[in-house]
């Protein structure tokens, strides 16, 4: 594995010059956000002490969608998840989180969500998904579709073992539980205290990929490789411990990577959760792609891009905060 740094230093390369220069025209374009997080709220910190700017990522937000309206060619937009913050008032949940999907609804195309831990935080996923307009049987948020006949996008359901948007009786939620009392000896199931290494994914604000999503995810990548198609694989829990903060990951990312790995197709991984964002192309080539968060960008700042697809690469185009990336595929 190795980890590239995300810096305009490094983007000044040779290959980032030719993706510049490249007078092909891309077979489509998309754009993309994570992590917008909005509260009607005072500012705050994470955790960790970083500034959160709950009120100003809808700004973010909003100047994200005007951008993309004024392209007039991206196909879709991707948000990463995490629409509005944990912190948002529970009274104000379900009005927020229509608020914040009418923001996106703006947008002059289609709208694609991932599900992140806010937004169970804040509503059950029987009113969620709606809100989201993901269509799926029995709760569930993965999901696929296929933009051009090259490409296929893969959607998964990051939360779909998880301690949180289930009932608290739901075997999935059980499931969840089990594991983080085997995994994390912490009253608080959020605190990595005493967690060494990997283990440290381990927290009740992440979640896991469940056997009936893992069958689900096999057909679909069967079914790509014979369609000869690249795939584009969409987690809010980053996939790969190198681009990634240890608390970051899905709890099984490794099960999921070694599936993913037994095919070919699978190019690129987008992902959001790890607000700092991160950057890693793994042992099979595929390039994983944390996005930086709009929560954490201050009053005047952005961070939003938007993505040209080749043949040969995909080619991310950030805006202020959220870097740009050049992701050449292998066997392309």
């Amino acid at each position: 594995m190795c980890l590239w740094r995300l810096d305009r230093n490094t983007m000044g390369s040779e290959n980032w010059m030719k993706s510049v220069h490249d007078k092909k025209q891309p077979l489509f374009s998309f754009g993309l956000i994570s992590d917008v997080q909005y509260a009607d709220i005072p500012d705050g910190y994470s955790f960790l002490g970083i500034p959160r700017y709950y009120r100003h990522s809808m700004l973010v937000l909003q100047r994200a969608v005007q951008s993309w309206n004024n392209h007039h060619r991206h196909k879709f937009v991707i948000n990463c998840g995490d629409i509005v913050d944990g912190f948002c008032p529970k009274e104000q949940s379900f009005n927020t989180v229509k608020k914040i999907a009418g923001e996106f609804d703006k947008f002059e195309g289609q709208v694609h969500h991932l599900i992140g831990n806010h937004c169970l935080y804040n509503l059950p996923r029987d009113k969620l998904l709606p809100l989201l307009k993901i269509r799926s049987s029995e709760g569930h948020g993965y999901y696929d579709f296929s933009p051009v006949p090259e490409y296929r996008f893969v959607f998964l359901d990051g939360y779909d073992i998880s301690a949180i948007g289930w009932p608290r009786d739901h075997p999935r939620t059980l499931e969840a539980m089990k594991l983080l009392r085997e995994k994390n000896p912490n009253e608080d199931k959020n605190s990595p205290t005493g967690l060494v290494g990997l283990e440290r994914r381990f927290l009740m604000f992440n979640g896991g990929v469940g056997k009936e999503q893992m069958e689900w995810l096999n057909n679909v990548l069967q079914d790509a490789t014979k369609s000869k198609q690249k795939v584009v694989v969409c987690c809010h829990m980053p996939l790969d411990p190198v681009a990634s903060s240890k608390e970051a990951l899905l709890w099984n990312y490794d099960e999921v990577m070694s599936l993913i790995h037994r095919y070919s197709c699978v190019k690129v991984c987008f992902s959001g959760h790890d607000h700092k964002g991160g950057y890693s192309i793994d042992s099979h080539g595929i390039h994983h792609r944390i996005l930086e968060a709009a929560l954490e960008c201050p009053p005047g700042r952005d961070s939003f891009g938007y993505v040209e697809a080749y043949h040969d690469r995909i080619s991310l185009y950030g805006t202020d905060r959220m870097q740009s990336t050049n992701m050449y595929f292998n066997n392309a």
